[in-house]
């Protein structure tokens, strides 16, 4: 984690709310050299107010933890948002419509980037072509990802960048590339990229997550994600420049790598398998759409001898593992590797899985006995739940109700961090607590202040700091300033349904999140006592 010079000033921030366990009554908070200082009272405010450089009046806004966002892809993101969007396109001729204009648009790009197709939510119910999306831009090269980035369609003019990729596993002519296929013309569309549209790219999604009281990010990078030199540039422009932290993670089984490129972890989308969109999530049982149950990446034995490397080096392991097969090869291979190096050590080094997506009781609970970080995207829920969504129709509804079931993790005493996997869904931290607080399956909900700690304090426990994602003296300076409508105390007795605003429960007040209510607006945004964002007019 790249940790900044603290700067000097002393900066007293008042007549507002803040959201602080040391004081669920706070409406004021000092900050000093980077830290938290001091939280409490209106009144006690007062004796600070003479010794600060500078005085905040929060005019009744609402002061948070900044959010982390526990798994992010930074360069995909600012060239998505720079990029060609489809995932608001309702049917594939609009997606193609979409094409033709930003190809006439974009005449000077080497390769046209797109990505959030989604074959699920459009009644064609298939993907372009590659003659649609030939005749669409010109026969220019184009590279279009599937909303969850594990499949693309291309135009023959990028195959023609990728020398070898018919041959390679995932390439069926008329069909999305997937597995090697795909990573072949993935590497030579981002070849395309210079380096000052790699930068550029960079720094605009780190504005956007800043804009959006978003802190900290945590990049999954790797091999076949991006490349060593958008990683090591990520990592010394987020050091150099003011804006989110930047948590840097490399998916090789290459512990000497990851540590040589500063990551903390050779871990994030090592992948075990695929997704369930495109069909390459590790089932147990066929898909209920496609005859086969996905690809294995990994299996048991090389995930514990990668989770033993890591271990001994004393990085963070990691692996994305979506499929019910999957997770069960990562619980597998870490309780092997537990057997080797001892459970102790093992849990100490808060080894993580991305999405964990298909869970039974039986590998929530080796969760919680091998230390493991479950990080998981709640949005997922929220586009693809629901007994008529993307997930119903590649698992048949019955399988679909068990996924993401973050009430059982967290009863299971399962760190939970969230995040977005941006872009597969947007940077959007509001609507991540709120998806986790009202998750299709109501079973699977969580209260809104799980939903948010997992949002704040997870991202930072993941990590392996206790100290920091909340406002209490000695953390860190992250905060975010919210404009937003009167806040509420959710009722213990019920997590979702009941609200109490009643003051003697002692507990901080959030955002009332009920679908249909308005998300609160960012004002600012501060990393270790430095402003990285101010929404204009404020």
């Amino acid at each position: 984690m790249n940790e900044r010079t603290a700067p000097q000033q002393t900066v007293l921030l008042r007549r507002g709310e803040v959201h602080s366990p040391a004081d669920p009554f706070a409406t004021a908070m000092v900050v000093e050299r980077g830290q938290v200082a001091w939280v409490g009272s209106e009144g006690a405010a007062d004796a600070f107010a003479a010794g600060v450089d500078e005085v905040v009046d929060l005019d009744g806004a609402l002061v948070t933890p900044a959010f982390t966002d526990a798994h992010v892809h930074t360069t995909a993101t600012g060239l998505a948002l720079t990029g060609l969007d489809l995932s608001g396109a309702p049917s594939l001729q609009a997606a193609l419509a979409l094409v033709r204009d930003f190809a006439a648009a974009r005449p000077d790009d080497r390769v046209l980037l797109g990505h959030g197709w989604d074959t699920a939510r459009w009644p064609e119910r298939r993907a372009p072509r590659r003659d649609e999306l030939d005749e669409a831009t010109g026969g220019r090269p184009l590279y279009l990802t599937r909303i969850d980035v594990h499949s693309a369609v291309v135009t023959t003019a990028l195959l023609d960048l990728a020398p070898g990729v018919r041959d390679k596993a995932g390439f069926a002519d008329g069909e999305p590339l997937t597995r090697d296929a795909h990573h072949a013309v993935r590497a030579a569309a981002y070849a395309a990229v210079t380096p000052d549209q790699r930068t550029a790219a960079q720094r605009a999604a780190l504005a956007h997550a800043a804009s959006l009281g978003i802190g900290s990010v945590h990049e999954c990078a790797g091999p076949e994600i991006s490349s060593e030199d958008d990683f090591a540039g990520l990592l010394r422009l987020a050091a150099q420049e003011p804006g989110p932290r930047v948590v840097g993670y490399w998916a090789e089984q290459d512990v000497d790598k990851a540590r040589r490129l500063g990551a903390v972890g050779a871990a994030g989308d090592l992948f075990v398998d695929g997704s369930i969109g495109s069909h390459t999530a590790c089932l147990h049982e066929p898909y209920t759409d496609a005859a086969h149950t996905g690809i294995a990446y990994l299996d048991a034995g090389a995930v514990a001898a990668h989770v033993v490397a890591c271990t001994e080096a004393g990085l963070q392991a990691g692996f994305h593992a979506i499929g019910d097969a999957a997770v069960v090869a990562v619980v597998e291979g870490v309780r092997t590797a537990a057997e080797k190096v001892g459970l102790t050590r093992v849990r100490a080094a808060r080894h993580r899985v991305e999405h964990a997506e298909m869970l039974t009781p039986e590998t929530v609970a080796a969760f919680a006995e091998l230390g493991l970080t479950a990080s998981v995207q709640p949005a997922f829920d929220a586009l693809w739940g629901g007994d008529d969504g993307m997930y119903a129709q590649r698992l048949g509804a019955e399988r679909a109700r068990t996924l993401n079931p973050f009430a059982a993790l967290l009863r299971a005493g399962v760190p939970l961090a969230f995040g977005s996997d941006s872009p597969v869904t947007p940077l959007d931290p509001w609507g991540t607590v709120r998806a986790a607080a009202f998750h299709r399956t109501p079973g699977h909900r969580v209260s809104v202040r799980a939903a948010f700690t997992a949002h704040t304090r997870g991202g930072w426990r993941a990590v392996g700091r206790d100290d920091a994602g909340v406002l209490v003296p000695g953390a860190p300076a992250d905060y975010a300033v919210w404009r937003t409508d009167e806040l509420i105390v959710q009722a213990p007795d019920d997590r979702v349904a009941r609200w109490s605003t009643d003051p003697r429960s002692g507990t901080p007040g959030l955002p009332d999140l009920t679908p249909g209510t308005e998300l609160p607006v960012c004002l600012r945004t501060v990393v270790g006592g430095r402003t990285v964002f101010v929404r204009p007019g404020e």
